[in-house]
Formats: structure tokens, sequence, C-alpha cells
């Protein structure tokens, strides 16, 4: 069953400080609690991640996940789940849109576990990935 979910947040930085920080994924184990480590398999012409490993953990379920990251411009990055051990697909993405505080962010994320799980657990996790989005990045971008 695939749940889906966006948010959207403001960040007290210019778009391109935040996408600056979105792109160093090799980072997200420092303001993301459910990455334990992230690797860069390859990267695109202009130096951003293409192909990531990452190892992650959230509500005591641990997968290990290759992920495919593409940039549009400098106001989005979408990323799509090419491995995963605990996952059938996964899609996510930051729309960045400057505002008059800094940036106005929109995550969004659809997840689709292999195992059939309970609603409530799946939403739950959700719920715990888009509060880190949100608060974890926020927190990560304006300590820079």
């Amino acid at each position: 069953m695939a749940v889906s979910g966006d948010k959207e947040f403001e960040i007290k930085a210019d778009p391109a400080t935040v996408m600056a920080a979105i792109a160093a994924v090799e980072r997200l184990p420092e303001w993301s609690g459910p990455h334990r480590s992230v690797e860069v398999l390859t990267t695109h012409d202009d130096g951003r991640p293409n192909r990531v490993r990452m190892s992650v953990s959230i509500l005591g379920i641990n997968d290990d996940q290759v992920v495919d990251y593409t940039f549009t411009g400098d106001d989005t990055v979408s990323w799509t789940l090419v491995e995963s051990n605990q996952q059938s697909s996964q899609d996510g993405s930051y729309v960045l849109t400057p505002s008059d505080s800094g940036t106005k962010v929109k995550f969004t994320l659809t997840v689709d576990p292999k195992v059939p799980l309970p609603g409530f657990l799946v939403k739950k996790a959700q719920k715990s990935a888009l509060e880190t989005a949100s608060k974890g990045l926020t927190k990560f971008v304006e300590s820079l």
C-alpha cells in the first residue's frame, strides 16, 4: 500500500543555500535521524549527486537503499528508488520558491513498502519522515 504526503515550510535562507544543503546528501545523517550512512556513488556533470546508497532506520525497520537524484535548475530536486530491501518504490522531491523571509519549501514523499504493514505504522513512518524533512532541514540550513 503506497502512502503519499507533503509538507510546506519556510527556511530563513535564500534558495541557493537551501539547495546546496539538500544537495549535500552525504551530510544527511547530521540532520536526519533515520539516515545512518550515505555514500554518493555517482555524480552529475555539475558535481551534484546522481546515484546514492544510504542506510536508514525508521520505527525499528532497517533498510539499505539506492536512489537516483534529478536536479531541475536550482529550485527542484527529486529522487526515485532504484534498490531497496524494504520498499517497492519511493519517490520524493523538494521544490524551492523564494519568499519574503527566505525560501518556501514543499517536500513530497511517496513510499510503498514491500511487506504489508499496518496502515497506522506506514502513516507514522511517513509523518516522521515529513517532520524530519521540515524540522531537521530547517535547523541544519539555519545553522550554516
